[in-house]
């Protein structure tokens, strides 16, 4: 069930946006989408889910993303995006359980006893399921970032979307969400997470596409990929990897940004 891109490229308003991409995100495993602000993280994620007009093609398991109707893809795939707003007076509960809706009856007024076990499990997993009953608008944005990501369990997805998830939380919270995820991609779940931390990157995913002005700039393994060149050409930072002595992944130090360089 491996995320196929091949030839992808979209414009806004008469300019590229995103060149002729090709890209794989492995099934059951963590893809981490990196690149600069600018770089087309968002938009590849917007093509995936239909929402922009794009060439080329994007399948997942033989499916066509783009071109399946919403409800067959919801029963596919699941998208967290970097915020989220509302002006409906919903609880946490009834947000989560919006991730039910397209597996409901055209007539059905509530969820279904089973549904409800599958929300409260998402709830739980996602660590919201203490404030179930406060209303969505009221929360931090971490807590509904949190919410977010319940909602996209209660989907019980194949393939997992998440642009940002970590830019409203807290290291403690980063670092569950992130395990949590590495627990979903483990059962086979297929996840791809556009981030910025590149340390975060390296120690959580297993496959990285690098995105560089709507380009594919690299894609592989941490190890090969993340280096000072890169870093430098992508990012135009000066950068070094300290080695970790327990055998994990480097750490990237950043030294100063390059005068001049593009990013």
């Amino acid at each position: 069930m491996s995320l196929l891109i091949t030839g992808l490229s979209v414009q806004k308003s008469g300019r590229p946006i995103l060149t002729d991409v090709s890209m794989a995100a492995p099934s059951g495993r963590i893809t981490g989408l990196l690149g600069p602000n600018g770089a087309g993280k968002s938009t590849l994620l917007a093509a995936m889910l239909g929402l922009l007009p794009a060439e080329g093609r994007i399948t997942f398991d033989g499916h066509d993303l783009p071109n399946m109707s919403r409800r067959a893809r919801a029963r596919m795939l699941a998208y967290v995006e970097q915020s989220a707003s509302t002006e409906e007076r919903l609880t946490v509960q009834d947000v989560v359980a919006l991730g039910r809706i397209p597996f409901e009856a055209a007539w059905q007024a509530a969820p279904s006893p089973e549904d409800a076990d599958i929300i409260a499990r998402a709830m739980q997993e996602a660590g919201v399921a203490s404030f179930a009953r406060r209303r969505f608008a009221t929360l931090s944005g971490g807590e509904q970032q949190r919410v977010q990501l319940a909602r996209a369990l209660a989907q019980q997805p194949r393939l997992l979307l998440l642009d940002e998830p970590t830019s409203h939380l807290d290291i403690q919270a980063q670092l569950q969400l992130l395990t949590l995820l590495r627990r979903k991609a483990d059962a086979g779940v297929t996840v791809l997470i556009a981030l910025h931390d590149l340390n975060l990157a390296a120690r959580f995913c297993d496959h990285l596409v690098v995105l560089s002005q709507g380009r594919l700039a690299a894609s592989g393994t941490p190890p090969d990929i993340l280096n000072p060149t890169l870093l430098r050409d992508v990012y135009g930072v000066a950068a070094r990897l300290l080695s970790d002595e327990t055998g994990g992944p480097p750490t990237i130090v950043y030294d100063s940004a390059i005068p001049g360089s593009a990013t």
